[in-house]
């Protein structure tokens, strides 16, 4: 009986790829008009310019920071305390029916007593007249309770500079608390005598004091 011839493409029951079929498949796969294949590249590309284009982005928006060309928002503003300043708007009081306490609180002998005096020949009702120590620093510190706050603001008229504290008197009296900037009350005849607000300087001012109270003012000698 004769042998059936033996396959050559088949080798222990596997195909054998010929160098046609080898070449044609490299052919098909190095196609540069395959469809698949292009719709790759498109892709692809698409993604790196992505990439790329939010690389740059992130390195201009650092850059705009670091240089302060770009600011972020913080809480900083929250922060901030809020005014301390009451907001209502006064009549000027008659001085004669604002009764004052004078306290010096710098090293210039006399100064308590010799403002005190100014304060009299204007009617104010002057009362305390001391020195003091005090932490405040600036023109001088007026000092009242709420019922005292119109009695306070006649007497910033009368104190350009100064800066107005409330403490918690229940009496509509006023401190004045001279420190090292003073140099005079404002003159008679230009005190302005329309409605307005209190004045609180220290709230505009780089470093402010951190004190409710400027001073809790205790007798001393030779005001």
């Amino acid at each position: 009986m004769a042998r059936k011839p033996k396959d050559a493409g088949i080798l222990h029951g596997h195909h054998v790829v010929t160098g046609p079929e080898l070449r044609a498949t490299f052919e098909a796969a190095g196609d540069p008009d395959d469809p698949v294949r292009l719709r790759r590249r498109v892709v692809h590309g698409v993604v790196l310019v992505l990439l790329i284009g939010l690389i740059v982005a992130a390195i201009i928006t650092a850059v705009a920071i670091v240089s302060g060309q770009i600011k972020l928002p913080t809480t900083e503003a929250s922060d901030e305390p809020a005014t301390v300043c009451p907001a209502a708007t006064f009549d000027y009081t008659p001085n004669d029916q604002i009764n004052l306490n004078v306290y010096n609180s710098t090293s210039r002998p006399g100064l308590a007593r010799s403002v005190a005096d100014e304060f009299l020949a204007r009617k104010f009702v002057v009362g305390a007249v001391a020195n003091t120590d005090a932490g405040y620093r600036g023109v001088a510190a007026v000092v009242s309770g709420a019922a005292g706050q119109s009695a306070a603001f006649s007497v910033q008229r009368n104190l350009p500079g100064s800066d107005y504290y409330q403490d918690d008197r229940t009496d509509p009296s006023v401190d004045v608390i001279l420190a090292g900037d003073y140099e005079s009350l404002a003159p008679p005849e230009l005190v302005d005598q329309t409605p307005g607000q209190l004045s609180c300087p220290r709230e505009s001012r780089r470093i402010a004091d951190d004190d409710k109270w400027p001073v809790i003012p205790t007798a001393g000698a030779t005001p």
